[in-house]
């Protein structure tokens, strides 16, 4: 199993989302597996040409997601990103009802909210 990552450098979404994106979709998907060690953040830059930095931000936003962990010198692993995931995107999903309940919106424009919020999200 391996680490499979394209960056396009001409794309419109900037290089760390590009790799954030894809290593949290592989961890998710099972490609992935959870314990799986990832390369340093140096290796994985070299490896891409890109700045350390670039890599370092996918990185910490990746652990603040709960996709991967950091063991200190031991290395950057992937973590049982799925469950946590789940978890904190049903938490959001219930505040966010009752935020809008509370605001008085009715079922259909919750959703059309949600909709919208989606389309920019995933669509750009």
């Amino acid at each position: 199993m391996t680490l499979k990552i394209a960056v396009d450098p001409a794309a419109a979404i900037a290089p760390y989302e590009q790799l954030r994106t894809q290593i949290a979709e592989q961890a998710r998907s099972g490609a992935l597996p959870v314990g799986y060690k990832l390369p340093t953040v140096r290796g994985l830059a070299e490896e891409l040409g890109l700045a350390a930095n670039t890599v370092a931000k996918a990185y910490r936003t990746l652990e603040a997601d709960g996709v991967i962990e950091t063991r200190g010198r031991h290395g950057t692993f992937v973590a049982a990103a799925g469950d946590a995931a789940s978890r904190e995107a049903a938490a959001a999903a219930q505040a966010f009802a009752e935020r809008v309940r509370r605001l008085g919106l009715d079922r259909a424009d919750a959703l059309a909210v949600v909709e919208d919020a989606l389309r920019a999200a995933y669509e750009g």
